[in-house]
């Protein structure tokens, strides 16, 4: 006899089945849910419950920033050395003492040594996950695995954000340093999760066993140890001038971010008729898009020529996506807000396309050997791009309105443009491409 119980919905059919990359999911959403929490109150935190001035924040978190970016290479360096999970082990339960931390927060010293150890522990963190998703992941399913990362942080950041309404709501000491801890619980939580990783041994122990991680024509690539009978000279991320030029192009491309975060809420508010509501408007629109366009806009990234090409498209699409915010200004409140919708529609569809091409080139350009210093520099560049981004787009949209906007476009569709030709004038980057002759590479 059949039987005719209701069963609860399966969650896990919704995650996806390999072990290795649902576990990375899981870890991703805690991750971004706490992440959610505390980026949406811990401006009101350091302004009204610590005493803070916003100056004095926005100069805390500068400095901050500026530690992050020196702080990606030599934590990967350490990765490759101990392992990429046994370092997230530590660096994650370090996290949760620091946001711990910030409870006990009562000057602007404090505050600013705080907040640069913490950055620090953050980027550095972030490289390092980026290099284990590297070596654990085959080469074959790299950028889709990424895209459903992707996807999945914006959602815990969507989740985390709607969840520190309360805490607004109380607008209390007790009230944000409740979202404080529950942050902490989130760092241990991903490590927790981290721990049952099934990640193979020789990751675990962090030995220089070599996987072959690195897609060398698409479909084809896969996992291998390395039988070369000549000896391979290990490339180092910061000799590696392709390498250095792509991470440099790159981090042109992410000041993006900085558009979404600074300029466009600004130029919103101060130069277009569009109400201020149209704010939170463009932040959710940004979100669903990644949410449930970012896999399937990392299809067609399969290698190298394809991700610089969908780099090059992608900085077309932003280009087009400022000058279409410019023409926000010259309309009615209607008109307004339809311009600026349509721009970070475009927008955040040349986003989804860069960060696909992003992740290609940052992994198939690196070292297989050296991947937690290559991921290190990558991550440098995006980190760089975050910290110079908001003065950039301040001395530019901001400033100077529609030509500065042009002046952001031309910016995003030449670096765009000028990765393809980066990664085809030195060819195609393997893990056996250095040359055998001392003192030079290609």
């Amino acid at each position: 006899m059949t039987s005719t119980a209701v069963r609860p919905p399966d969650i896990g059919r919704f995650l996806p089945a390999d072990p290795l990359l649902r576990r990375l999911v899981l870890m991703a959403l805690v991750n971004t849910v706490g992440n959610g929490l505390f980026v949406t109150v811990s401006l009101l935190y350091f302004t009204r419950s610590v005493g803070l001035t916003p100056g004095r924040v926005a100069l805390g978190l500068t400095a901050a920033g500026v530690l992050g970016v020196l702080a990606g290479v030599p934590m990967g360096r350490l990765a490759d050395r101990v392992g990429s999970k046994r370092l997230l082990l530590v660096l994650g339960p370090l996290e949760a003492v620091a946001v711990l931390g910030y409870a006990f927060v009562h000057s602007f010293a404090a505050f600013v040594a705080l907040a640069c150890v913490a950055t620090v522990l953050e980027r550095g963190a972030a490289a390092v996950r980026s290099a284990l998703i590297a070596r654990a992941l085959p080469a074959e399913r790299q950028v889709r695995s990424r895209a459903l990362l992707r996807s999945v942080t914006n959602a815990g950041l969507v989740v985390g954000s709607a969840g520190a309404a309360l805490a607004l709501q109380s607008d209390s000491y007790a009230g944000y340093v409740t979202v404080l801890a529950l942050d902490a619980v989130t760092f241990l939580g991903a490590a927790a999760l981290l721990a049952g990783l099934p990640v193979p041994a020789e990751l675990a122990r962090g030995t220089r066993t070599l996987h072959g991680t690195h897609a060398t024509g698409g479909a084809d690539a896969t996992r291998r140890t390395d039988t070369e009978s000549s000896p391979v000279q290990r490339r180092t991320a910061l000799r590696d001038r392709r390498y250095l030029l792509v991470t440099a192009l790159h981090a042109v491309l992410e000041l993006q971010l900085a558009v979404l975060s600074i300029g466009l809420p600004l130029w919103i508010v101060l130069s277009t008729d569009a109400p201020p509501a149209v704010v939170s408007a463009v932040n959710v629109l940004n979100c669903l898009v990644v949410v449930v366009l970012q896999v399937r806009a990392s299809r067609g990234v399969t290698d190298v020529p394809t991700a610089a090409r969908a780099c090059a498209q992608g900085g077309l699409l932003l280009a087009g996506g400022c000058l279409v915010y410019a023409a926000a200004q010259f309309g009615p409140a209607g008109v307004a807000t339809g311009a600026v919708l349509a721009g970070a529609l475009v927008h955040s569809l040349g986003e989804l396309l860069t960060s696909a091409g992003g992740w290609t080139l940052s992994l198939d350009l690196a070292d297989p050997q050296a991947h937690g210093e290559y991921q290190g520099v990558f991550m440098s560049g995006q980190a760089a791009a975050h910290v110079i981004g908001p003065l950039v787009i301040t001395v530019t949209a901001v400033d100077h309105g529609g030509v500065g906007w042009a002046v952001l476009a031309g910016l995003f569709a030449l670096a765009g443009a000028a990765l393809p030709s980066a990664v085809r004038s030195t060819g195609r980057s393997t893990g056996r491409d250095t040359v055998r002759t001392p003192g030079r590479r290609t």
